[in-house]
């Protein structure tokens, strides 16, 4: 099968022909047919991150399922199916509490010793985030995918798998966001903007969007926000607590930068709550102040949008086909495998929402 594979951080990705392996017993045979292009592949193609390499990023995907192992019960042969990189055990600390997405139980891989699931001219190739999407096939452990419905277009279905989840877990699992309340949301890339759509679709009484892109600042304002700041504005935090007079009741923050955290801390009001959904850099960290922890502030994560993706993703399908979550708006270009490194250009460049690898 062709792959984009990352043989050195900082270089661009080369398209090869990869070795896959059959499906082990709990494991499933995808046909790729979309994966979306999204910055956390950016930070390890750039070595923000590391990884062992080489690999082949990419776990923004949807596809069909070609074969499954002897003891997958989950899926099966011709589903439509959705992946998604907080793969869970199903029976960890994390996992029986609710947090699967925390779950980082070893179960889900290939044993030590065991064949590798993708090779390079007979040697092993890194599965990046356990899924390695960026490529025509995926062999992924069936706690790593989901079945939708065959009626959702999989160009569309690939962004539920990463920005969506995460975005939309952000504004209904992390947040909880009640009717009525104003929500910030620092930056509108794929997360953002999905964050964005979440707060229209639950209700938001203000939906401020903040982006120094202008045409993402639009995009925003399609998909809900009530209003849209130029991020670089030096007003922009005043203009925030003007227009929600006093402050938001809760702010997403889905840059990655420990500027635009701060921001997220900055236009809260007393009481409220900043959600921090970019990967910063490892080396970074963001706090409260002694004023804001006496205003009551608070900061938290949401890796993955703390989702329950089985669940989780085929609603945000069902939301798609009602009208309620408008993907197509966050998708900015579709492009074939041969043009990854294009696409990595735009995301570095900061002018484009979401860009889709299509296959076949």
């Amino acid at each position: 099968m062709k792959a984009a594979v990352l043989f050195e951080a900082k270089q661009p990705l080369s398209v090869e022909e990869v070795t896959i392996d059959k499906p082990g017993p709990r494991e499933v045979l995808i046909r790729t047919a979309a994966c979306g292009v999204c910055r956390s592949d950016l930070h390890f193609v750039d070595g923000a991150y590391p990884h062992p390499l080489p690999g082949i990023p990419g776990h923004e995907a949807a596809g069909v399922v070609e074969a499954v192992g002897s003891e997958v019960a989950t899926v099966k042969v011709g589903d439509h199916v959705v992946t998604c990189l907080s793969v869970f055990c199903g029976h960890c600390e994390f996992c029986v509490t609710g947090r699967m997405s925390l779950c980082i139980d070893r179960s889900v891989k290939r044993p030590r010793g065991a064949p590798p699931r993708l090779t390079l001219n007979g040697k092993p190739i890194a599965q990046m985030l356990d899924l390695s999407a960026y490529a025509e096939q995926m062999l992924v452990h069936e706690h790593a995918c989901v079945a939708i419905d065959r009626d959702m277009p999989l160009d569309r279905a690939a962004l539920i798998g990463c920005a969506v989840t995460t975005g939309a877990g952000a504004v209904f699992n992390a947040a909880k966001l009640v009717p009525g309340e104003t929500v910030c949301i620092v930056g509108c890339g794929g997360i953002g903007l999905a964050a964005v759509n979440a707060a229209r679709i639950a209700g938001a009484g203000k939906i401020i969007a903040l982006d120094p892109v202008p045409e993402k600042r639009a995009a925003a304002e399609k998909l809900g926000a009530t209003h849209s700041i130029d991020a670089m504005s030096p007003t922009a935090v005043d203009e925030v607590v003007e227009i929600s007079r006093g402050g938001v009741h809760h702010a997403i923050e889905a840059v990655g930068r420990p500027q635009s955290a701060a921001t997220a801390v900055k236009v809260l009001r007393r009481g409220g709550t900043a959600t921090i959904l970019g990967m910063l850099p490892p080396s970074d960290s963001v706090g409260l102040s002694a004023m804001d922890l006496l205003a009551d502030k608070k900061l938290q994560g949401a890796l993955m949008g703390r989702n329950h993706f089985p669940v989780d993703i085929p609603r945000l399908v069902d939301f798609y086909q009602r009208g309620l979550l408008d993907l197509d708006t966050i998708i900015a270009d579709r492009m074939p495998l041969e043009r990854i490194n294009d696409a990595f250009d735009e995301l570095r460049r900061g002018d484009t929402t979401r860009s889709v690898i299509v296959f076949g």
